[in-house]
């Protein structure tokens, strides 16, 4: 019987020994406040950002894009041929350079998450057969392909 009460003490010394670590792990108060602060500086920055590249668009345009030509290639890809498809739909329409000529830089073209998720929305096999873009070109020649609201 004495086995079974050292044991005991031996887990005892254990899980004191854990309460101390897991003590010392858990951050105080005033720690917390100051990561609460710094996040809250971030969004307020991010919100400023955003602001500000509202204000630098140079030009936006809706379009809708027609995939029906994705249809035409095999089942498993279509999404993917119908996510190229967007890409040079826009670079020929907003008559994006895709390479440097001179001393200029080259312009970038930037498709948005939402607009590849609504892509794919239904699997790589069924992409919708047309998709309503928002497309918008900054002062520095940055094309970024939205989707159009209400979509």
């Amino acid at each position: 019987m004495e086995e079974p009460v050292d044991v005991a003490e031996e887990e005892l010394e254990e899980t004191e020994e854990t309460e101390e670590v897991l003590d010392s792990e858990v951050p105080e108060e005033e720690e917390l406040e100051e990561e609460e602060e710094e996040e809250f500086v971030e969004a307020k920055k991010r919100s400023l950002r955003k602001k500000e590249d509202e204000e630098d668009i140079v030009e936006e345009r809706f379009y809708t894009i027609p995939l029906r030509k994705a249809w035409i290639s095999t089942r498993k890809k279509r999404a993917p041929r119908a996510t190229r498809i967007v890409k040079s739909f826009v670079l020929k329409h907003m008559k994006v350079r895709t390479e440097a000529e001179g001393e200029e830089e080259a312009e970038k073209l930037v498709i948005d998450n939402e607009v590849n998720e609504k892509l794919w929305s239904r699997g790589i096999e069924k992409p919708p057969r047309k998709i309503r873009v928002r497309v918008v070109k900054d002062k520095e020649g940055v094309v970024t392909v939205l989707l159009a609201e209400g979509d």
